[in-house]
């Protein structure tokens, strides 16, 4: 009985102790992202390279105005996220188009008014999935106005 209680402890204590590590890991990489970002904002992809651990990070900044409740503000952040890191990771095809359309129009009179309209439209395709990614934070911009979130996925480990 003594040997299941003492397996049972060390156990206990093994896996506090790396769950423990993990979120002062987790802690310091988010204030390490948040001094980047408040030193000098961005938003995209970005390399970050930790002593043994390379991660991608995607930066996003949404305003708060334009979304009704905190859920669908959320999901558009991680579907921004998902995008951004597949783009980074596999490559797009972008395609623009500039549509130039002329209207003559008289008035009564006789008099030709010439009204020029320009319509750009571009085109982002790209073809992959980014999987892994994980809401490392979210906080308040400087102003309030905007809510900025931050997804990470570790890309690789190195082994020495």
């Amino acid at each position: 009985m003594n040997k299941y209680l003492l397996s049972f402890l060390l156990i206990n204590i093994t896996l506090g102790t790396y769950a423990q590590s993990f979120n002062e890991d987790k802690t310091s990489m988010t204030n390490f992202i948040k001094r980047m970002y408040t030193a000098k904002p961005f938003e995209g992809v970005k390399i970050v390279d930790d002593y043994d651990h390379q991660y991608l990070i995607s930066v996003i900044s949404l305003e708060k105005v334009k979304y009704t409740n905190e859920s669908i503000m959320n999901r558009v952040a991680q579907v921004k996220a998902q995008s951004q890191a597949s783009t980074f990771l596999n490559g797009a095809t972008i395609s623009m188009d500039l549509i130039i359309t002329t209207k003559e129009s008289k008035d009564s009179a006789n008099n030709i008014k010439t009204i020029v309209e320009t319509v750009e439209q571009i085109k982002q395709s790209s073809v992959g999935f980014s999987q892994g990614l994980e809401l490392l934070s979210n906080f308040d911009n400087a102003d309030s106005l905007r809510m900025i979130f931050i997804y990470i996925r570790e890309l690789k480990k190195d082994t020495k």
